[in-house]
């Protein structure tokens, strides 16, 4: 039976979601470990990956399950109760046998929080702190985003993807509360892309981010850090 788990998790003390072969210290190396101990064996594939310290509210992973393990109610509480408190399954449910959680992800959403002022050791692992924000600049220019765009000035080096083009459907900014929240929905995202464009955000004009955009000139920007991102949503339809 396949299913697809929707997942929360707290990226702070993780080397990101996907499994590496030199640590099990992962969002799905720690599920994987759980997994094994009730005997469930098969591969566990998400819809995408996380870098180390970006957390998610709404991760989508498939599994196939062994048939002893139908009562997907009491797989959900079994599997909240050993894995570690920063990880949470939030749902399981039963799919299609050819369900994809990576292939047949339609949209990604995902979002970035910053908080200007003082910072605080309380939220200091999940918002990103800066002393002053223009948030009017970001909410102007964060829109040049939207739109079909070879995005390789905005990736990490060392990505093997078969293209650099992606399309972002939105991409607005809103304040809640005393939070500003970056707000980006694509069909695909290349690695760091959302941190990169984020820190061209903060760091260059509107002129700027349309060069570069246009892959006319690539600017030296830091990309912004990992613990204000989320992934908020996965979309099939």
């Amino acid at each position: 039976m396949r299913c697809a788990l929707t997942i929360a998790y707290n990226g702070t003390d993780f080397l990101g979601s996907q499994t590496q072969k030199s640590s099990a210290n992962t969002i799905l190396g720690q599920l994987e470990n759980v997994l094994h101990k009730l005997h469930i064996e098969s591969k566990i594939t998400a819809s995408g990956r996380t870098d180390k310290g970006v957390h998610a509210t709404g991760q989508v992973c498939h599994i196939d399950l062994p048939i002893f393990w139908s009562d997907l109610k009491k797989l959900k509480k079994v599997l909240n109760e050993m894995l570690p408190s920063s990880i949470y399954i939030k749902n399981i449910k039963e799919v299609k046998n050819d369900f994809h959680a990576r292939y047949n992800a339609k949209k990604r959403v995902y979002r970035y929080i910053i908080k200007e002022g003082e910072r605080s050791p309380f939220e200091e692992n999940f918002i990103t702190f800066l002393e002053s924000v223009d948030f009017e600049k970001i909410e102007k220019n964060i829109k040049l985003f939207q739109g079909s765009f070879d995005f390789k000035y905005f990736m990490k080096s060392g990505s093997a993807v078969k293209t650099t083009t992606r399309v972002i459907y939105k991409a607005f900014a809103y304040r809640y509360k005393e939070y500003i929240i970056l707000n980006f929905e694509a069909n695909g995202f290349l690695r760091s892309q959302i941190r990169l464009m984020v820190g061209a955000l903060l760091s260059l004009n509107e002129q700027e981010i349309k060069e570069q955009l246009r892959c006319k000139k690539k600017y030296k920007t830091k990309p912004a850090k990992s613990n204000g991102l989320y992934l908020a949503k996965i979309k099939y339809k």
